[in-house]
């Protein structure tokens, strides 16, 4: 009865072919009519618009040879001949255009299928906000990822610690550059923190899965510097392996090299270490072959190597090889938002170590804030290490930190008293040597001793060799 009420309602015209053909080209969705062989019969304008492809392309072919074509992606016109019921599909045009196709067989009286009839929609607009909405969640969830790195970053770890809007500055500029094989100049005082950039450098990088050599210049004997960086061939020298020896390039390859205090390097071996950086090969003592190497070269210095190119002491062209991409950490003295998170690490550092529930009263932080810290962030790690072993019970105050006054400026008094001339390198160098001196009687040993000045140990001998002469 439903069916008759609806008919009635219909206006009164006759349905025919050509009616019913007007109908079909009407449609808002594309149709695609075959007969029972995938033979196509009809197609509409709608189908062309979507597909792109005109009538005459398709009318009187098989789906089967418009598919091997590459005119459409897939047919559902086969699928739905093959499972006698209707299939739904996406399908690929070659205008870039996309569908929700749904193919129906018409079964004739005997069951077999007379004819197959799609429905074509159009889904390119739906689908190309769905790629644009996936990109916008990646785009949030990149930007959420990065921001969260940075915050790791800007919270620090034990050796890293930036909470000092100038810190900050500084890993910005290595976030920019880890993740190239550009070379990094660190830049900065004894003691500023320039190997845990360099680590965080390479931590960062994409070579952070290969190897990370560090070489202290200054640590290394004039005469062994050469085969220790580029290894030698077997019998090369009196008193060599007879098995030879890798170099730490060769040891670095593929990965990073960090060349710490490397203005300390004789000028015979700058020479050789340009010849590196610039063609990235080596060549091991007693050998003629070079060996190709891929390194990553980060190197840093406490000294001006400008200065020292001036006084010919550091070879021109290897500065400006390595000074590509020069980042200066700040003294700890220029960053003092850093002073009471690097001491409350430190502290809960040994705690952890030995066992301990010490913690600073406000009276020391104070006095942490206010010192000029000439050592940076080792001097502070040694006196709050220094402190937690002599404070009396679970407390730090002000009087354990045992922070030693700054040295007076020489002011016009003292000039006078000096006399008109003043040997201002001289006058240096004893003022230190009374330093070294007075911490090796204080600690016995070179290692505490350098370590309470904020000084390398082969800096620490160096100097007072140098300066008991």
């Amino acid at each position: 009865m439903e069916s008759e009420s609806r008919r009635m309602r219909l206006p009164d015209i006759e349905i025919n072919a050509h009616t019913l053909d007007a109908i079909i080209q009407n449609s808002y969705d594309g149709i695609f009519i075959t007969d029972g062989q995938a033979v196509t019969i009809m197609v509409n304008r709608a189908y062309e618009t979507i597909s792109g492809l005109k009538a005459e392309q398709v009318l009187g072919r098989s789906m089967k040879q418009i598919v091997e074509e590459g005119l459409i992606s897939a047919s559902g016109t086969l699928l739905a001949l093959e499972k006698k019921r209707p299939v739904t599909l996406d399908q690929q045009f070659r205008n870039g255009n996309r569908a929700m196709i749904t193919s129906s067989p018409i079964l004739a009286e005997n069951g077999s299928v007379a004819m197959v009839v799609t429905n074509v929609r159009d889904i390119t607009e739906i689908c190309r906000l769905q790629e644009e909405l996936e990109r916008n969640e990646e785009k949030k969830r990149r930007s959420t990822s990065e921001a969260e790195a940075l915050r790791r970053q800007l919270m620090g770890t034990e050796d890293l610690i930036a909470a000092d809007r100038n810190m900050q500055n500084v890993l910005r500029m290595v976030g920019r550059v880890a993740r190239l094989d550009t070379t990094v100049l660190l830049l900065g005082e004894t003691g500023v923190g320039k190997e845990e950039v360099a680590k965080h450098l390479y931590r960062t990088s994409s070579r952070s899965d290969k190897q990370f050599i560090k070489v202290n210049c200054g640590a290394i004997p004039a005469e062994l510097i050469e085969s220790e960086l580029f290894g030698y061939e077997k019998g090369a020298f009196t008193g060599a392996s007879r098995e030879g020896k890798v170099g730490l390039f060769e040891v670095a390859d593929r990965g990073t090299i960090f060349l710490d205090e490397v203005g300390e390097l004789p000028l015979e071996m700058q020479v050789k270490l340009l010849r590196v950086l610039q063609e990235q090969e080596i060549e091991r003592i007693g050998s003629h072959r070079t060996v190709k190497i891929d390194v990553r070269v980060l190197a840093a210095t406490n000294r001006d190597l400008e200065e020292m190119v001036a006084r010919k002491l550091f070879r021109e062209d290897l500065y400006y090889r390595l000074n590509v991409f020069p980042i200066t950490i700040p003294p700890l003295r220029k960053r003092p938002d850093d002073i009471v998170p690097f001491a409350r690490s430190f502290l809960a550092e040994l705690n952890r170590k030995y066992g301990m529930r010490k913690e600073f009263l406000p009276s020391a932080l104070a006095s942490l804030r206010t010192y000029d810290w000439p050592g940076n962030v080792r001097e502070l790690k040694n006196i709050v290490e220094r402190a937690a072993i002599l404070s009396n019970g679970p407390t730090i105050c002000a009087e354990d930190l045992s922070l030693r006054p700054a040295a007076p400026a020489a002011g016009p008094e003292v000039r006078q008293a000096l006399g008109e001339t003043v040997d201002l390198k001289r006058l240096t160098e004893k003022f230190e040597l009374e330093y070294i001196e007075a911490a090796y009687a204080e600690y016995g040993n070179v290692r505490d001793a350098a370590a309470s000045l904020g000084m390398d140990a082969s800096t620490f001998v160096r100097k007072r060799k140098r300066y008991r002469r």
